[in-house]
């Protein structure tokens, strides 16, 4: 085996490890929240569930682009591949986008402190110490093996860390200062981003796509 065929496999193999990961972690972290919101009657516990699943429909695809073309696949199926993992992403992109405009306007109209239970911070405390090293180690690996899909998948993961993050600070501000608009503001200072991020997700998919069209 060449060392570059060597170091593409080895590339190939991480991504799919990172992506394992952030399935398994993320049905977990989803099942904790959910079952735990529906036992103490908590909307936002459940709705961190619901985040957690759409970083799972994410991963899934990502890990089904690396599964369905691997290092021995043809340069067209990659970039089939790659588009259709693309697509996927961008539309999760769109989900968490929905996801964080209605939870912030239903904390604000609410008027509703951000979440203080012991699951819920644990969790958060959890994700913010876990999501930027798997973050960081995913956009490693995609510059390296040149997958936009695993990297639009890694800014996901950011955005998962940045709203435990603002969770996290927001409570902190709702105890200290009595601002428990904090952490819904937060959220809602995010969805641009996020819906940048699918817009160019979506508009990688089709230019790869219009590429193999007219190859």
């Amino acid at each position: 085996m060449t060392t570059d065929k060597l170091v593409v496999d080895q590339l190939h193999r991480r991504a799919i490890r990172l992506e394992w990961f952030t399935t398994i972690w993320n049905v977990i972290e989803a099942l904790v929240a959910i079952i735990a919101g529906l036992v103490a009657g908590s909307i936002a516990l459940i709705a961190f569930g619901i985040d957690s699943l759409i970083e799972v429909v994410s991963a899934g695809a990502v890990l089904w682009r690396l599964l369905t073309a691997g290092p021995a696949a043809s340069a067209e199926e990659h970039e089939v591949a790659e588009a259709v993992a693309l697509r996927v992403v961008a539309i999760t992109f769109l989900l968490l986008a929905a996801y964080m405009i209605v939870g912030a306007l239903s904390s604000l109209l609410g008027r509703q402190a951000p979440e203080s239970s012991r699951v819920g911070l644990g969790l958060s405390i959890a994700s913010l110490i876990v999501m930027p090293a798997l973050a960081i180690a995913k956009q490693r690996t995609a510059r390296q093996m040149g997958s936009k899909s695993l990297e639009a998948d890694a800014v996901e993961t950011w955005v998962c860390a940045y709203l435990s993050a603002s969770l996290l600070v927001g409570v902190g501000l709702n105890y200290a200062l009595g601002w428990w608009w904090a952490d819904p503001v937060a959220a809602l200072v995010m969805v641009p981003f996020v819906l940048w991020q699918a817009r160019t997700a979506n508009r990688e998919a089709g230019e790869r796509l219009e590429m193999e069209a007219d190859a």
